[in-house]
């Protein structure tokens, strides 16, 4: 790394390198900028950028144990292969990146030339800088029609259902809380609007800085005025500073969704002009919500009626507001009616576009272009073959779905047999896991998973660690590199609603590791020259891909500490969102589609409707007295990055156990204390955490965290770093969906709890 560069600079022996964080290992593409102090090519310290422009110096204790990360002692610094035969077993030897290039390409070729292409599927993860290239691998270097972002997650519950229900009401990006996001002079832009009300619903920001957006930045906007509206079935820290807290049951977000806008229209609080100028379906959602009082919400959310009101109305006449959706609203059966409250509220309020009020942008971007470029480098003939599920469900999915791949339910019944008597049906024999370690972290009923996957002839996963999915099915692993490490470029929101792009800049070099761009370039010249001969470097790479959709190259965003969007309101009104140029919306009507066509057309709910979850005490009353409470799942806590961070000795310090969270009212009556071993049962499974009591969920439900297992026990078959004992997935239930193929109940069931002595218990 030379030093007196636009963004490293050397004093007294020690090279400062400005950079941006993303991953390795695992994080939202926040961007945080950092400052990394190198001495003698080793990371000596980590500190916050002051000059970047969305972080100012803050940092999460992630970025700050970086150098743990980098130099810990388990971390993999070679490929490694291993004999089939020996799947689940620590039986690896070193290999030389050419060694393991020629084992992959070997191997692709003879599935090729055996079964076809399309017996490849590729599997990827959520939240890392693979993000961005993993829906490429299978499209463009494999020649595989099962790639794309495919993911062993049931209803493919996350961030796919708000980007699809996003593309099909507005023709955008998924919106974002205008937080000044765009602007380098932030929050003293001109133009800028300080939100007088935020609605924080299924996301707990201030830990998950979720997407590219920064958590801190509610603070931020908090102590500028504004005031907080939460949805959330637990009292966060927001929720207890909040103006309003509707405390729902787990999964009834659409319920409390059509409540909120019964009342913004029953009581003539929405904007007339907005909706007659820009929505389509106003009056049909009127009548889809009449019936939803706030005594029925009450019934059945356990929202306080007059609690409800009171937001409605202070959200509705406080203009301008804005409010952020997460991952809860995916993760039920009723996502996508979720999702549609969700837009219709911000839309009828005329808080789209507006200063203050709800960012949206085309979905695309640098990076999202080249993908679907790549991902169209396929015959017709192959594309013909992608998987979907045959009997005609999830036709939304199949066929327009946002985020491409297979649909993960369909995915594990097609591993299981379960369409072999169907013509389209043929095996697949090879996977490629990129950024996922779906054993611990995305699998619904993960050991099916598990016992599905071991007839495949071949597995290639690439990782900084050796993972229990590594250890149970992997023949091929190749050792990434962390951020600090290699070069690349942060893109926010994944290209949906981008404020800015950040440079990567490597630090120091590990000549033993590569990222997943430059492993995508390696084998795409191997396997697809045609496609892939010109790329001569990554640094080529990102400039050419700059250069085809900006005015600037890669220079030009290494020289600044992020390189700002800049933001135009009312594009609506300009036409600015359309491709012809036009106003209005990019949807079938020009208009918001408050009133569905895309999805009548699809066999769904063109308005929302509420569907209980399928297990529940309503749906399954005759479970009710064997499973007597609801569980949540998938609170973050801020030292660990879903399955990852587990080996890091200082965050795992901090969140040394998983924990299950439970009222004190519970606890006394199960006979359980602060620290016991809980056993938490559901109709699918059971899974062991420590008891945490508090009064952050009420008497009614408990949480469990996600994405745990334990480096430090035995890795091999069975125990696989204890990768079913702490599983919060078992307790999910397989093809639990809505009829678009999206959404999964993760975060909401009924269930029983007991004390037991132990994690193995």
């Amino acid at each position: 790394m030379a030093a007196d560069t636009a963004f490293a600079s050397e004093e007294n022996g020690v090279l400062k390198v400005r950079t941006c964080a993303w991953s390795p290992p695992g994080d939202h593409p926040v961007g945080c900028g950092l400052i990394l102090h190198v001495q003698d090519g080793k990371l000596v310290k980590v500190e916050g950028d002051p000059d970047h422009p969305i972080t100012h110096g803050r940092l999460c204790p992630r970025c700050i144990a970086l150098d743990e990360v980098v130099y810990h002692e388990d971390r993999l610094q070679h490929p490694l292969v291993r004999d089939r035969a020996d799947r689940g077993k620590n039986k690896w030897r070193e290999v030389t990146w050419d060694e393991a290039y020629d084992l992959i390409e070997a191997k692709v070729r003879e599935i090729w030339d055996k079964y076809g292409a399309e017996s490849i599927f590729t599997l990827t993860g959520t939240g890392r800088e693979s993000t961005l290239y993993a829906p490429v691998y299978g499209p463009a270097v494999l020649n595989t029609c099962n790639g794309a972002s495919t993911y062993a997650f049931s209803g493919q519950a996350c961030y796919g259902p708000r980007a699809t229900i996003a593309n099909y009401l507005l023709g955008a990006g998924v919106p974002e809380i205008d937080w000044a996001q765009y602007y380098e002079d932030r929050y003293d832009h001109p133009g800028w609007e300080c939100p007088k009300y935020l609605i924080i619903w299924g996301k707990d920001p201030l830990y998950s800085s979720p997407d590219g957006f920064f958590g801190h930045s509610i603070i931020d906007l908090m102590k500028r005025g504004s005031k907080i509206i939460t949805i959330d079935p637990r009292l966060t820290w927001l929720s207890s500073r909040a103006e309003f807290h509707l405390q729902l049951r787990p999964g009834t977000d659409a319920a409390v969704g059509m409540g909120l806008l019964r009342v913004i229209i029953t009581e003539d609080l929405y904007d007339h002009d907005f909706v007659e100028k820009w929505c389509f379906g106003f009056d049909e959602l009127a009548e889809a919500v009449k019936e939803w009082t706030p005594e029925k919400v009450q019934e059945v959310s356990w929202v306080d009626a007059q609690t409800l009101v009171g937001a409605a109305r202070a959200f509705a006449t406080n203009a301008p507001s804005s409010g952020i959706w997460g991952v809860a609203l995916d993760q039920s059966k009723a996502s996508t009616q979720a999702g549609q409250c969700f837009l219709a509220i911000m839309a009828i309020c005329g808080y789209l576009d507006v200063p203050g009020g709800i960012a949206i942008t085309k979905p695309t971007s640098f990076i999202g272009k080249w993908r679907y470029e790549m991902s169209d480098t396929i015959s017709p003939e192959m594309a013909a073959k992608h998987i979907v599920d045959p009997t005609g469900k999830y036709a939304l999915f199949n066929v327009g779905a946002a985020m491409g791949g297979v649909q993960g339910d369909t995915l594990l019944n097609w591993l299981e047999g379960m369409y072999k008597d169907y013509d389209c049906y043929y095996d697949l024999k090879m996977c490629w896991m990129i950024g996922t370690n779906p054993l611990a972290c995305m699998a619904d009923q993960p050991q099916r998973w598990y016992e599905a996957m071991k007839p495949l002839e071949f597995i290639v996963v690439q990782d900084i660690f050796m993972t229990p999915t590594i250890m149970a099915l992997a023949d091929v692993v190749l050792p990434l590199s962390t951020f600090a490490e290699h070069d690349g470029l942060v893109t926010p929101n994944f290209g949906r609603n981008q404020h800015f792009i950040g440079a990567m800049n490597k630090a120091f070099d590990n000549p033993n590791t590569k990222s997943d761009l430059e492993i995508l370039i390696d084998m795409g010249k191997r396997l697809r020259p045609e496609l892939w001969d010109r790329f001569e470097s990554v640094d080529q790479f990102f400039d050419e891909q700059l250069r085809k959709n900006y005015d600037f190259g890669l220079d030009d965003v290494r020289a600044v500490p992020a390189k700002m969007a800049g933001y135009e309101y009312r594009k609506y009104e300009k036409g600015l969102l359309r491709p012809d140029g036009e106003p209005g919306f990019d949807t079938m009507t020009g208009m918001v589609e408050l009133n569905s066509i895309v999805l009548a057309s699809y066999g769904e709910g063109a308005v929302p409707y509420y569907e209980e979850p399928e297990f529940s005490h309503i749906s399954k009353p005759e479970l009710a007295e064997e499973y007597p409470l609801y569980y949540t799942t998938g609170g973050r806590n801020i030292s660990m990055f879903h399955s990852e961070h587990r080996q890091v000795p200082s965050m795992r310090a901090m969140h040394p156990w998983p924990l299950v969270t439970i009222n004190p009212v519970v606890a006394e009556r199960y006979g359980i204390a602060e620290g016991d071993w809980v056993r938490v049962t559901s109709p699918q499974g059971h899974m062991t955490q420590k008891a945490h009591l508090t009064e952050e969920v009420n008497d009614k439900f408990v949480h469990v965290e996600h994405a745990w297992w334990f480096p430090e026990q035995d890795g091999e078959a069975p125990n696989l770093y204890g990768v079913w004992k702490a599983n919060a997935n078992n307790l999910i239930p397989h093809e639990s969906v809505g009829v678009t193929g999206y959404g999964a109940p993760y975060k909401n069931g009924i269930c029983k709890i007991e004390r037991v002595d132990s994690l193995d218990d």
